[in-house]
């Protein structure tokens, strides 16, 4: 399942972000890829030692954390590392696949992957981030604030820059539900139990599906 999510940062938290990156430290992307994605990553990004790095994860962790559609689709265990990436022009990502754990402190399987765009795609040209799926390939080049979040097993590329500067957080999400199937029956679950919720309030058939999810989340669910 790929799922966009509008308004997960808004104006203020932008605008923070937008401020501490203006100035921070952009090493080599190559530094964070695997051996085999370091042959086609060509981006910069702020650097593990700058010192703006603790505040601008804590306010992307938070804004993730708060965000019921995020939650609902990822029914994350643990949320790392989070990643500021900068494109220049004629910067690009090419095909590859996340590696399957991320991090070191604490290490993580990565489920599902994220990019949190922090500039409006008006601001720059190309950059599309594009998923291939057995329906053909899906490009996202979504608005300031919003966020893609879709499995890391996909294979995806970031296409080249040709004006501007592209601007995104990323981060890798380890899922307390690990299959992708049943996650994704999970969320339909929990959308159509707020649905009825919303509608009607707590109903029989709302205590059903209640009763349904949260036994389904048992079976599933990995501590």
């Amino acid at each position: 399942m790929i799922i966009s999510i509008a308004n997960v940062l808004g104006e203020d938290e932008l605008a923070a972000l937008e401020a501490q990156l203006a100035n921070g430290h952009f090493i080599d992307g190559k530094d964070t890829a695997g051996w085999h994605a370091r042959l086609v990553k060509h981006n910069a990004q702020l650097a593990g030692d700058d010192p703006a790095l603790p505040q601008l994860r804590a306010i992307v962790q938070r804004a993730l954390l708060r965000n019921t559609l995020f939650q609902m689709a990822a029914i994350p265990k643990a949320i790392g590392p989070i990643l500021f990436s900068r494109y220049d022009v004629g910067m690009a990502y090419g095909r590859h696949v996340d590696n399957a754990f991320m991090g070191s402190d604490p290490r993580i399987r990565s489920d599902l992957s994220l990019t949190l765009f922090l500039r409006s795609p008006t601001h720059y040209g190309g950059g599309e981030l594009v998923i291939e799926t057995t329906q053909g390939e899906e490009a996202f080049k979504l608005e300031a604030g919003a966020m893609v979040l879709y499995p890391s097993s996909t294979l995806h590329r970031v296409e080249p820059v040709e004006s501007g500067v592209r601007l995104v957080a990323v981060a890798w999400v380890q899922s307390l539900v690990k299959d992708p199937l049943e996650r994704e029956l999970l969320f339909d679950l929990e959308t159509a139990r707020q649905g009825i919720f919303a509608k009607d309030g707590k109903t029989a058939e709302f205590d059903l599906l209640s009763k349904s999810y949260a036994n389904l989340l048992r079976r599933w669910g990995e501590l």
